[in-house]
């Protein structure tokens, strides 16, 4: 039988957020007492909870998510796990399986992206003061997920380290037009293997939240 896991953040007033970026906010605009009917108003930045980060989040002529197909959110998805790597580690090159190898047991992957889900272990810090402490992928990692033709999701806040000045594992990957899927939750729930939807808003920009689906 198959089902699906939902790997998704909920979207919450005062949840999480990267440093600096905006709140999230879910206020009543109209209410069944007052108006007969209700509506919400949603405030939120293109990178709140789960999401997908688009080329253009990094790279000034990258592309906006807009200009990919909606099979490009679909993808051929394998758990890597990072959970000895410790807070504030680089996740070493040598994580990376052979794409080869990788290529061979996929098959033809249905005409689905091949992604590597970094699993770091860091989905329990959310909301904690250790929630930024996350490991995150050395740049010479990086390089080597674009390279083999890999999109990249984790269950922390970014594939690189919170609050650096520069993001070398983003503009590696991003420059590649590999897409990355940040703050995953629930991978304890899904197998090695399994098929990913991570669909966007749809929506012109940088990045925007997903629905984070698991099809085992």
């Amino acid at each position: 039988m198959t089902r699906l896991v939902d790997l998704t953040r909920r979207v919450e007033s005062g949840m999480p957020t990267y440093p600096g970026d905006p709140a999230v906010d879910v206020t009543p605009h109209a209410t069944h007492g007052a108006d007969g009917y209700r509506v919400s108003r949603l405030e939120l930045g293109t990178h709140a909870g789960t999401h997908v980060d688009a080329p253009s989040h990094t790279e000034a002529d990258g592309r906006t998510l807009d200009s990919f197909d909606v099979d490009r959110f679909r993808f051929d998805a394998r758990v890597v796990d990072c959970r000895d790597v410790g807070a504030n580690g680089e996740i070493p090159p040598d994580a990376v399986p052979a794409s080869d190898d990788d290529e061979e047991e996929r098959g033809d992957g249905g005409g689905t992206e091949a992604m590597l889900v970094f699993r770091t272990g860091w989905a329990d810090e959310w909301g904690t003061d250790r929630m930024t402490d996350h490991p995150y992928l050395a740049p010479e990692t990086a390089e080597r997920c674009a390279e083999a033709g890999y999109h990249v999701g984790t269950d922390a806040l970014s594939p690189d380290p919170t609050g650096a000045e520069s993001v070398p594992a983003h503009r590696a990957l991003l420059g590649s037009e590999r897409l990355i899927v940040e703050n995953l939750r629930n991978l304890d729930a899904v197998p090695e293997r399994f098929e990913l939807l991570a669909l966007p808003l749809r929506v012109d920009a940088d990045g925007a939240p997903v629905r984070a689906v698991a099809w085992v």
